[in-house]
Parts: C-alpha cells; sequence; structure tokens
C-alpha cells in the first residue's frame, strides 16, 4: 500500500507523542513492504535528507502561528497528497478533520486518529474551542474512518455523536539505558529523582509536580523533561515556583530521554486532558512507578499497575501520595513491576501496526468492492 501521514510536525520525532508514533508506526510499516510518505514542517523538521528509515519526506511551509501552524500544513498536506495516488492518507487530530476530505476526491481513503477531546484544554480562546468542537463533529463524516486510541475517548464519540471508531492503543518499546551523562550532567542518581515529561502547557498542570515538591521531606530530585512554544508566561511561572531540587532540561529526545526514563524511581503524569499519553506508557514501559491525575482517560492507561490523585486538589492532593511512595521503597519497587508488565502486555509497536494494517487492508478492500459496484451498475 501506498500510505501518508498528514497533520504532525513530522520526523524525525522532536516534539510530541503523535511525531513518535509517525516515526514508529511508520517504520514499521516501511519493513512490511509498504511505501510510507510523512508530511513536514519546514520551520519545524530540520532534517536534510528527503528520507527517513525508510520513509519518503515531503516538507512543505506553514505559517508559524499558534492557530494557523497545525491546520495551514495540514491543507497544504492535503493539496498535494491529492495527486500522489496512496491508497491511505492517516491524519492525526480532531482539528485537522475539515481537511480529510480533500484526498478523497481522488478516491484515497482517509483515516483520521482524533486524539483526547482538544477543545477542552485551556490554551485555545472561546472561538478557537468552537472551532475544535465543530472539528470534533464533523470527524465523523468527513474522512473514511476514525481511530480513538483511548477507550474512554471511544465512548465518548460514539454516545455524543453515534460515531463508531477503532479502538488502537499507542506503543511504548522503549530501550532502557544505563546510568551516563546525562544524569552526571544534572547531577542525579538512579533512583534518586521523580520526573515528568510533557508540554509545559496549564492543561498538562506540571504546576501540580512542581508545587507537590515544595514541603516533601526528601533529598529525591525532581526532573521536569519538556517545553512549549506560545508558553512563555507559564513556564516562566513554573521556574519560578520551583525550589532547589526541582529541575528544568527543556526538550529531551533519543537517547537523552531513555537515560532518563530508564533510572527514575517514579513518574507523575499530572495531566488533565487528552487520552492516552505517550509519556505514560513509556514511562510503564521503562518500569517506573507511576502516578497519574485520576482522569478516566489516564486511570484506563495504568488500570491496578499505578496511583491516581484528584486532579481537582492539584499539589495538595499530589503531595501526600509523592511522601508515602518515597516513604515506601518496597511499594515502589511492587508498582515498577505492575507498571512494566502492563505495558509489555499491553502498548507494543508492532501490535499497534498490526491493528493499523488490519484497519488499512479492510478500509481498501471495502473501497475497491465500492468501485466495483458502480462499475456494475
Amino acid at each position: 500500500m501506498k500510505i501518508a501521514m498528514l497533520g504532525t510536525r513530522g520526523v524525525p520525532a522532536s516534539y510530541s507523542g503523535f511525531e513518535t508514533c509517525v516515526e514508529e508506526l511508520g517504520s514499521r510499516l516501511v519493513q512490511r513492504g509498504h511505501e510510507v510518505t510523512v508530511y513536514c514542517r519546514t520551520h519545524h523538521v530540520t532534517y536534510a535528507e528527503p528520507t527517513y528509515k525508510g520513509m519518503r519526506l515531503v516538507k512543505l511551509p506553514t505559517i508559524a502561528n499558534k492557530y494557523l501552524d497545525t491546520i495551514v500544513h495540514s491543507f497544504l498536506s492535503s493539496l498535494h497528497a491529492l495527486t500522489q495516488g496512496y491508497d491511505i492518507a492517516l491524519y492525526f487530530i480532531a482539528g485537522n478533520s475539515l481537511v480529510t476530505w480533500i484526498p478523497r476526491l481522488a478516491g484515497q481513503v482517509t483515516v483520521l486518529n482524533v486524539d483526547g477531546l482538544d477543545w477542552k484544554r485551556q490554551k485555545w480562546p472561546a472561538l478557537a474551542r468552537r472551532y475544535l468542537r465543530f472539528a470534533e463533529r464533523m470527524a465523523r463524516v468527513l474522512p473514511t474512518a476514525i481511530v480513538t486510541d483511548s477507550q474512554v475517548v471511544q465512548r465518548y464519540y460514539r454516545q455524543v455523536y453515534k460515531a463508531e471508531s477503532t479502538y488502537i492503543a499507542y506503543g511504548a518499546n522503549v530501550p532502557r539505558r544505563p546510568p551516563g551523562d546525562v544524569l552526571a550532567r544534572y547531577g542525579l542518581q538512579p533512583g534518586g529523582y521523580v520526573l515528568f515529561v510533557g508540554r509545559l502547557v496549564p492543561e498538562n498542570c506540571a504546576h501540580h509536580l512542581v508545587e507537590a515538591f515544595d514541603g516533601l521531606r526528601t533529598d529525591a530530585k525532581c526532573v521536569i523533561v519538556g517545553d512549549a512554544p506560545y508558553a512563555e508566561a507559564y513556564i516562566a511561572d513554573l521556574k519560578a515556583k520551583a525550589g532547589p531540587n526541582v529541575i528544568f532540561t527543556g526538550y529531551l529526545f533519543g537517547e537523552g530521554y531513555h537515560e532518563l526514563g530508564s533510572n527514575a524511581c517514579i513518574f507523575v503524569e499530572t495531566s488533565e486532558v487528552g487520552g492516552t499519553h505517550p509519556a505514560l506508557v513509556e514511562a510503564m514501559a521503562f518500569g517506573n512507578c507511576v502516578v497519574v491525575n485520576g482522569t478516566e482517560e489516564n486511570r484506563e492507561t495504568i488500570g491496578d499497575a499505578g496511583f491516581a490523585y484528584d486532579g481537582a486538589g492539584g499539589a495538595e492532593a499530589l503531595r501526600p501520595l509523592l511522601q508515602r511512595l518515597l516513604d515506601n521503597p518496597a511499594l515502589v519497587a511492587e508498582y515498577r513491576r505492575r507498571a512494566a508488565e502492563r505495558a509489555a502486555a499491553l502498548y507494543d509497536w508492532e501490535a499497534v501496526t498490526d491493528r493499523y494494517e488490519a484497519l488499512f487492508r479492510t478500509l481498501c478492500k471495502r473501497r475497491a468492492h465500492q468501485i466495483a459496484d458502480c462499475g456494475q451498475s
């Protein structure tokens, strides 16, 4: 099959979970004999080669603006895809639903991974939220099919829009790294720090962890990995509130990220919105003891292999749970084991690729039958 992936910043992955999904899924589809094209944003992807891990890269411009960046690039990518003869155009993010009809004009099958409920994010003003709600509604009619990576979100689309989706989880095959240069750079000891990984935007609630760390009876460090465009005020406030044991690394990918994930004691997922959070399932695969903001989606991800706090209580709810874990190494060790076992059983990129590939084949066969029926009528 000829498969295009649209709607993300592109690869090599250097921003969020969707870019990692494109890299992991796309490279495996190439290994299985498919032709894969990834659409990249020129202001974000600086990788100079025309291919990456066997995937063809198409680099197109956009408007580098918080509100227009994604949809403008997805629109231009869709126009380009129209002439490329793809069998499948796989889009990411519900906000891109309004351009998923364009490749269908050329007979291409379009699939949209809707992610979580993006309109709930605090970063969006009222007009942007109304657009995202509209795009969410249109996701049931404009693409050929939709994918959800959370069963909670799958139920939401079924109950609110009477729309059926295919549930395909996120993968988490991560290499474990011994302590090395990254731990040394930040003065960290293996098992001696609590880790957060994510975009530093208000709805990801990193402030819960930063504020909770103030007042803990511990020598452990708190490591905050991530950054975000258009969130300078929030990040400055985070750093102003941080105590001396809180370390901000900025973005880290590849081996540096793997080293930090492999040697953490506890991983905290504080986000209050979204579907399945990639950093959370990867933390489980690293064998971290995981603590989550107790949203339905986060509780679905961890099952009985982690701990949840009441997000409405913020730092005041998180602090006593962290203190309990830091005071009880045996409990942490037990939940490190549980998390690793759950990740291995449920979040595997090969299994994820199997499910996407099966969905693509089913949709292509259905399209072929529809064309044949039209020819006979």
